[in-house]
This record gives structure tokens, sequence and C-alpha cells, in this order.
């Protein structure tokens, strides 16, 4: 069965799901969830567990797309009294390659598998990070070629992790914006399928993470979820799963979605600040939050729909709130994740202190992807010799 679009806010069908509905806003996949209920989960590994809510099944054989989703929830006292509320870490960086894109990638691949993209063979993206990793990783399990567009200053390590899977990678000079759209017009002219950050597809896959969330606490919701956001595209998977799994009559309420951005480049809260609308581009500085930093968000308005639909909000925080968040994972919880998976944490603390949750609350906290794969810390680790050894470890016992 072919699949179909149609898009969330005039509701008009389209036929292409790579491409954006006539008024300008995105498609996503038009499904009919009315008859799920967690009885209709089935015996499979991962997201796959709600191929009842997937346009695609797990492919057979099933290749790296079995080992995507399936991420546990953390509770640890130290993140709770951090936070100030009862946090449930979602940890997306136990995905095959570390990141919640694999949510995305696995179900791309499984859809060509499965003939539902036409004639299409090749696959590709548009990003400088996990995305490009993820589509290259699932791209080779799958033996597609794949083709991977960066910006033309891209670090020469983050090359590097790309590259180990062995996609075709072009550094692209130009506006990075347009690079999006160009990417989509070029790939329906030369047969290649790129799954952007808010594709349609993506975002199927994505809206498992708030499946996963809503099984866990089942029969109840989280009071909250907080992930950070960048396109849009995984802010909007999770709105899907959570309006679908309303329709159905799973839940009742939809928990509140909290988006979060760094405050450097914040187009989406401050178009929610300002009680706009639409969300328009910005003029983005540096942040440590690299990956998350999208001055133009594509999905933006639809990640702003998304927060009011639910109650939610969209706030911005420093690089001083993202680095102690970092730092109290990893030395509180145990737990590595990159710059833009902190941002989360260090928003649920932004909103306990604006009065938003309480001590009382259950919030589910996205982290986003793994810190293994970033630059590490800055850490000081002197040279010595080994005759002194004794005397450094008494001194570090008796600490």
């Amino acid at each position: 069965m072919p699949l179909r679009y149609i898009c969330y806010d005039c509701g008009s069908r389209g036929s292409d799901g790579s491409g954006r509905c006539g008024c300008g806003e995105p498609l996503w996949l038009d499904t009919s969830p009315d008859a799920f209920d967690w009885d209709d989960i089935v015996d499979a590994p991962g997201l796959w567990r709600y191929e009842p809510l997937l346009p695609a099944s797990l492919p057979s054989p099933p290749s790296l797309a079995a080992a995507a989703g399936g991420t546990p929830l953390l509770r640890d006292d130290a993140l709770d009294s951090f936070v100030g509320a009862s946090v449930h870490l979602k940890l997306e960086g136990q995905q095959p390659t570390g990141s919640f894109k694999d949510r995305g990638s696995a179900l791309a691949l499984a859809a060509m598998e499965a003939g539902l993209l036409g004639e299409s063979e090749a696959i590709g993206t548009v990003s400088h990070g996990n995305m490009a990793m993820s589509t290259a990783a699932f791209a080779a399990a799958f033996d597609r070629p794949c083709v991977v567009l960066v910006p033309d200053d891209i670090p020469p390590e983050r090359l590097g992790v790309i590259g180990q899977f062995d996609p075709t990678i072009l550094r692209v000079r130009g506006d990075y914006g347009r690079l999006y759209e160009r990417s989509l017009e070029l790939g329906s002219e030369y047969g290649i399928r790129f799954v952007n950050s808010d594709s349609p597809l993506r975002v199927e896959g994505q809206k498992t993470t708030a499946l996963e969330l809503c099984e866990a606490f089942a029969p109840s919701t989280p009071d909250g979820i907080v992930l950070p956001v960048s396109s849009g595209g995984h802010a909007s998977g999770v709105w899907k799963a959570l309006g679908e799994l309303r329709a159905a009559g799973v839940i009742d309420d939809l928990p509140a979605l909290h988006l979060v951005q760094a405050a450097a480049c914040a187009p989406i809260a401050e178009a929610f600040a300002a009680d706009e609308e639409t969300v328009s581009a910005v003029e983005g500085g540096e942040t440590i939050a690299y990956s998350i930093a999208n001055a133009d968000p594509p999905s933006g308005t639809r990640a702003l729909r998304a927060v009011r639909d639910t109650g939610g909000a969209a706030l911005s925080v420093d690089d001083d709130a993202i680095r102690s968040a970092q730092r109290q994972l990893a030395t509180g919880a145990g737990v590595s994740v990159e710059t833009s998976g902190a941002v989360a944490l260090a928003g649920a603390k932004q909103l306990v202190a604006d009065g938003v949750f309480t001590e009382d609350d259950d919030v589910a906290v996205v982290a986003t992807g793994t810190g293994l794969t970033e630059a590490s810390a800055d850490v000081s680790a002197p040279a010595v010799d080994l005759a002194a050894l004794d005397g450094l470890l008494a001194e570090f016992a008796g600490r």
C-alpha cells in the first residue's frame, strides 16, 4: 500500500513524502491509529514493538534496524536533586550510532527495503553530525548507496566519524538553509531519497520515542516531556505520537511538551516568548550545543504548535547551564551525553525554577545523544613517576 502524506496545518494531502505542502508547512504520514491499544504491541525488538503504528515492518533479515529504539529510562537521585523534580532520563545514547536519529534512519531503510519509496535506490541526508552518521551507518548495513551533504566548515573530526561508514561526503559551500531545500529538489531528479531532519519517515521513526515513554508510564503519563529542539522534526514526531495515542483512546490527556534551545540560537523559544504564531529565522550565535544551533528550523512552526497544543513551553538555556547539566549527568549519574543532549536537563531545571514543575512531578527528560562521539571535556591529568605512586594513592585514599 503506498504511503499517504498530509499537512498537519491545512489538511491538504500530498503524494511526495520528501517535499512540503503548498501552504509551506511540512507534510507527515497520514495514519489511522484508532484501533490501537497497548495489547497490540508485537513481540519484536526496539521500536518495532509498535509496528501497528508504523508504515513498514522490521526487514528480513533485520540487520541493524533491529537494534534501533528500545532505550531505557534511568532514575537517579542525583538528577532529582539537581533538577528539583523526579527525573526519568531517556537514554538515546544507547542507540546503535549513539543518538535518537537511528529511529528515523531505521524506519527509512525499512521502507526502502519494502519498496515503499518507489524507484529510489540511494539514500541521502543533509547534516553535520548525528543524522549524517546514522544515515550512513544504516545505509551501509543495508548495502545502499549513501550521500551526505555537509557544510564546508565542518570540523575534520566530525568528517572522520561520518566517514567510517564510507558514504559519499560532499562539503558544500553556500547557504546551509538553502541546502536543505536544494537537496530535496535534486534528490527527486536523480533518484536519491533524502531523509532530512523533518522528512515524514524520519518523523515517523522518531515518534517512537514518545510511544516508549507513554508505554513505560501506562496507564498514566509523565507530567511533562522535555527534549532539545533543532529542526523541529523530533518534536513533531513526539507530538504526532501523543495525538495518535489520544485518538486511539490509549491516553486521555497529552503530557506537556517542553522544547529547549541554546540561548545563542533559539528561534522557537523566541517565537513562543513573543506569542508569535510562526517561527522566523534568526541570526544565530555561537554555542557549545553546536548540533542544535539551527537558526531557521524547517519544522519550527510545527514544533511551536506542538508546544501550545500540549500546554507546554519553549525555552532557552545558556552555555553555562548546559555545561552544568552535562557535568551533573557525568559525575552524578555516570552518563555521558553530548552538549545538545544536556540541554534538556538544563531546561528541566529551569522549568522547576520557573514554577512549571514541582518536586512531586514526574518529568521525562530526553538525552538525545551520547557524548562519546564529541570532544571530551578539558581534563587535567598530570604525569607521575612510578616511585611516587604509593604516596599519591595514599593521598587519594585519605581524601
